[in-house]
């Protein structure tokens, strides 16, 4: 079974611009969808006690400030792509699920990474810190910033779920599959950082695991499972895998070698938190000195990221990225879907890939 995209009778739009134009009307649903559902939120607790609307505003100002919105673009084009109903609220809630799971994502990565900056603003974790300070509480500001982030990233978990169950009970597998693997994903990423040993097979499985599968894989699978679509999960499992895990790799070189005024967090926090990324991993096998340098806390990021450039991997890894995105689109070469969605798909795995924020 494929879907036929075609132009609107008199509007002279071709096929792929048509496409293009339902994706963004569905995720400007979904940005609406998630916004409504917040503000509803906001106004339950305000009435309970000022307090209690904390975290949930902490939620909103982290979704309003923007973000790539991947998870739900990709959902929202598994859908399409397996001939789902542009109008069917379900793909609407579930796209917007998968927001709201990578908002939680987020909250608590920053407090596992110190990170202090998310989108240009500070994190959920350092504001409230701040506001500690500021206001001269009682306790560790530490502690409390950590705290209500930990309680942020949790409420946004739970939000998660709630916009989920508005999807079709098919999606319940992959989505609980998507949310056991990410949790499992981020422990295995600690720890191999806690670890700091030299094993490529484990970064690469750390990439696929909390990356791979859930940026890009299981929400085009739930895209199509919303659709009744299961029979494209072995093509979107061999494309999202292969994307997914050159998105990964591209964050990994933006970490190192981007400019923290795209990325909007700082740079070098991988090497700060000893991320045993395949870029780090691949260079430490050719080069001793980048452990040292990495583990002593006393290096200069622009001295890690010289040494990176000497040991010639940077480019390997850009090299390993282009063969991940042929992967990919070879992937879906005969997956039973319209042209014009394939070629959709192929684009999206090219900008997820060379992106540089």
């Amino acid at each position: 079974m494929t879907t036929e995209v075609t132009s609107s009778p008199g509007t002279g739009q071709d096929p792929a611009a048509a496409a293009r134009r339902t994706s963004q009307v569905l995720l400007g649903r979904v940005e609406e969808h998630l916004r409504s559902f917040l503000t509803a939120e906001h106004d339950t607790w305000a009435t309970v006690d000022e307090r209690a609307v904390v975290a949930v505003d902490a939620l909103s100002d982290l979704v309003a400030s923007g973000g790539k919105r991947i998870r739900p673009a990709f959902c929202v084009t598994g859908h399409l792509a397996a001939g789902g109903d542009p109008d069917d609220g379900a793909i609407v809630a579930a796209a917007a699920a998968l927001e709201m799971l990578h908002v939680s994502a987020l909250v608590h990565d920053d407090v596992f990474d110190a990170s202090t900056r998310r989108r240009g603003e500070p994190t959920v974790h350092a504001h409230h810190s701040a506001l500690h300070t500021a206001n001269a509480w009682q306790g560790e500001a530490r502690r409390f910033g950590e705290s209500v982030a930990v309680l942020v990233g949790d409420l946004a978990l739970v939000y998660s779920d709630q916009l989920m169950s508005s999807a079709p009970a098919t999606v319940l597998e992959v989505w609980n599959t998507l949310r056991a693997e990410l949790m499992i994903g981020q422990y295995m990423d600690i720890a191999a950082a806690a670890e700091f040993s030299v094993d490529p097979r484990l970064s690469r499985l750390v990439a696929l695991v909390k990356s791979g599968h859930y940026t890009i894989h299981r929400p085009l699978a739930v895209g199509a499972s919303v659709a009744g679509r299961p029979d494209l999960a072995p093509a979107f499992k061999e494309y999202g895998e292969a994307v997914g895990e050159a998105f990964q790799l591209r964050d990994d070189l933006l970490d190192a070698f981007g400019d923290a005024a795209d990325t909007g967090k700082p740079a070098g926090l991988d090497f700060q938190q000893h991320k045993m990324t395949l870029l780090l991993g691949w260079a430490m096998q050719r080069d001793d000195r980048i452990r040292t340098l990495v583990t002593s806390g006393r290096h200069a990021p622009a001295e890690v990221r010289d040494r990176l450039l000497d040991t010639g991997v940077p480019a390997d890894v850009e090299a390993h990225i282009a063969d991940l995105v042929e992967r990919g689109c070879k992937a879906i070469a005969d997956a039973p879907i319209d042209t014009v969605w394939r070629d959709e798909l192929t684009a999206m795995a090219t900008k997820v890939a060379y992106r540089n924020a």
